[in-house]
């Protein structure tokens, strides 16, 4: 189909392509090479570089149609979800507000005995740090004179001083004989 003086001319065609090819890439690898020198010069790194590039390149998706679209339909969604959680909420709320109104804690509050209470190892824990504190106080305040060191005394004098107090008014100590129980 292609004589012998065509395939000769395609031949020195082809040779000349690939010299010329070859002289652009030697020419291209020199470009690059100069191009990065005067990226060192100026301070731009490879890092700016890649920043850059994502920036373009995630402001050019921002500008396309289909993330325009979802970013509305999202948004919306988004606004439905939180007056939906904001009414779950409100309803919460309500829903505490009257069984506070009820009374509830009152019925919790008399269910509980008073010795179990205290027979409990969580009374009994915090019974025993209440002791070393009121101990620690009264040796770092009054000296070592030790009146009354138990729990249940503290708190039986706790309570009579505190019914004196309601029925005389409100009068503080003024001595601290006063201050001991």
């Amino acid at each position: 189909m292609i004589s012998e003086e065509e395939k000769e001319e395609l031949k020195i065609e082809l040779a000349k392509l690939e010299d010329e090819i070859s002289t652009l890439r030697q020419v291209l690898a020199a470009k690059e090479k100069h191009l990065v020198e005067i990226k060192q010069k100026l301070g731009i790194s490879l890092m700016n570089e890649l920043k850059q590039n994502f920036s373009k390149s995630w402001h050019d998706m921002q500008t396309t149609s289909a993330y325009k679209k979802t970013h509305e339909t999202l948004s919306h969604a988004g606004q439905k979800a939180t007056a939906a959680i904001s009414n779950v909420g409100t309803a919460i709320s309500k829903k505490f507000g009257d069984m506070r109104s009820h009374s509830i804690s009152y019925s919790i509050r008399h269910s509980i005995s008073m010795p179990a209470m205290r027979n409990s190892p969580t009374f009994k824990s915090f019974e025993e740090k209440v002791e070393t504190t009121v101990t620690s106080l009264k040796t770092k305040v009054g000296g070592t004179s030790n009146t009354g060191g138990s729990f249940e005394e503290v708190l039986s004098s706790t309570a009579h001083a505190s019914a004196q107090s309601s029925l005389a008014g409100t009068r503080l100590p003024e001595s601290e004989e006063e201050l001991q129980c």
